[in-house]
């Protein structure tokens, strides 16, 4: 078998960091109890950074700006994931503590380590400053500036950050969460305001920047009817590429209707305006105080399944998707509505902010990037079909899952060779901590395939469909007995991956 056995580089993550972990590079490097009938042949090869030219994926590096994780603890973890965008916020507070007086030492060391590794910052001025009356809070749940005076503080704060980054930094945000909890400071009107004398200020700067805005804590249509209707009604839509949104749900396949709601309320005011999933994940343990979905009986397992399908779920809806986080988040070191660690990294840590060890969700990430990267290109129209006889066009595929049972289904092609991907996973309920598969038929209409093969994206086993397991009849390909549970496992032909 031809297991992949080394990166680029194998080395210990930080050698000034004693306790940080090995990044396993070995076959088996994630083990669970997951057995199926089929002869493995391989293990998905991760890509580094420099592998890939783009994707889909960004990786959230939230936090810095409060002192919960240490940029130089996990730096030399990201570039094996292969996701070069980085959530991160600027810190106001944290580089403004003497009014006029901006420390950027800080700042500087992590955005400039971060561009010379090939990263790119997606970067956010927020929260606010407290040196200033009425200058807003400085955690989740905080009010923004509303003075005039600390709002004209702002402007200025926003004006030199701009200026000191615009070589590096191409993305920005403005404000994070702005309707989470029950402050009555950030209506919808006001935070709308503020990202528009935001995005005005990035853009008189760095007019080829693309902002984002919004960056709604869970999905609100009064609230983002009236935040897209202050801005379009003002004629400022145009400042910003995205809105986002952050809507944590304990199955990551239930809430694509509401996103759906939130795309056509986006419609009546701004149809060339994109949506982008700006912050998600799903916690490696239970607990309250913990932040979002803690009410669940989570472990490594359901936490790397949750967050791979949501990242393919993102990507089978044109959804630009980022993850929360690369590493746990100490929110105990301040006050705020989460108490503990925050467990939803991809990499453990403890109190101390120290890399431990990659979780099994940082491998299963490694998986999704190396096979969805830019070679690959969604096939859009796909559509289940109880007729596998029918006759379709040439640009249509269609499929037949072979079960009543729900399954999430979406199609990829390479965009040279037009080879395919179907990802397949029972998206019926929150992800378990067992693995139990039911087998399938599955048929195809218009597929391409030379030489298919079966990937279990959790742990990147390969494995081979057996000639007495699939069939071609012209456009038709039907497979038999194909492992499904609630994980994405792929059909793909096996020249588009690497392993």
């Amino acid at each position: 078998m031809k297991f992949c056995t080394s990166l680029i580089v194998s080395f210990y993550i930080g050698l000034s960091y004693p306790f940080a972990q090995k990044i396993d590079t070995s076959a088996n490097r994630v083990k669970t109890e997951f057995t199926i009938a089929l002869k493995r042949i391989g293990t998905l090869k991760s890509k580094s950074t420099n592998e890939i030219k783009s994707s889909n994926w960004l990786l959230g590096c939230e936090t810095l700006d409060r002192d919960m994780t240490d940029y130089e603890q996990y730096k030399a973890y990201i570039a094996p994931l292969g996701i070069k965008r980085l959530r991160m916020q600027a810190g106001w507070a944290k580089t403004e503590k003497v009014k006029g007086v901006y420390d950027w030492a800080w700042l500087d060391k992590i955005i400039t380590d971060a561009a010379a590794r090939g990263f790119e910052p997606w970067l956010e001025p927020g929260y606010g400053n407290p040196i200033y009356p009425g200058g807003g809070g400085v955690n989740l749940s905080a009010g923004i500036p509303s003075s005039e005076e600390a709002l004209k503080a702002w402007d200025k704060w926003v004006e030199a950050l701009v200026n000191r980054y615009k070589g590096q930094v191409k993305e920005w945000e403005v404000w994070n969460e702005p309707n989470f909890g029950d402050n009555e400071i950030n209506k919808p009107e006001k935070v709308a305001d503020l990202n528009i004398r935001t995005a005005e200020i990035i853009k008189h700067i760095q007019p080829t920047a693309k902002i984002s805005g919004l960056a709604m804590g869970h999905i609100d249509l009064k609230y983002a009817d009236i935040f897209f209707k202050t801005i379009h009604e003002k004629g400022k839509m145009n400042l910003f590429d995205n809105m986002t949104y952050h809507d944590y749900v304990y199955n990551p396949d239930s809430n694509y209707g509401k996103v759906g709601e939130l795309r056509r309320v986006l419609d009546k005011y701004a149809p060339n305006v994109k949506l982008r999933q700006g912050e998600n994940g799903a916690p490696a343990i239970n607990g309250g105080g913990r932040g979002a979905l803690g009410d669940y009986d989570w472990t490594e397992a359901s936490q790397a399944k949750w967050d791979i399908r949501r990242m393919l779920g993102d990507l089978g809806h044109d959804i630009e998707s980022s993850i929360l986080g690369i590493i746990d988040m100490n929110y105990g070191v301040m006050a705020g509505p989460i108490k503990l660690l925050n467990v939803k990294g991809l990499i453990e840590s403890d109190s101390t902010k120290r890399a431990l060890r990659p979780k099994m969700v940082y491998y299963a990430m490694q998986n999704v990037v190396s096979v969805f990267d830019d070679h690959l290109v969604r096939i859009k129209h796909i559509e289940d079909t109880h007729n596998v006889n029918m006759k379709i066009g040439s640009d249509e595929v269609r499929y037949n899952k072979g079960t009543d049972r729900s399954i999430a289904v979406y199609a990829y092609e390479h965009k040279t060779t037009k080879k395919q991907v179907f990802t397949i996973w029972n998206n019926e309920y929150i992800p378990m901590n067992t693995n139990t598969t039911k087998n399938i038929n599955f048929t195809i209409l218009n597929g391409n395939f030379d030489q298919p093969v079966y990937v279990d994206i959790l742990t990147g086993g390969i494995y081979e469909i057996p000639e007495n397991q699939w069939t071609k009849k012209e456009n038709k390909y039907i497979f038999k007995n194909i492992p499904v549970y609630d994980s994405p496992i792929l059909i793909a032909d096996k020249s588009v991956l690497k392993y």
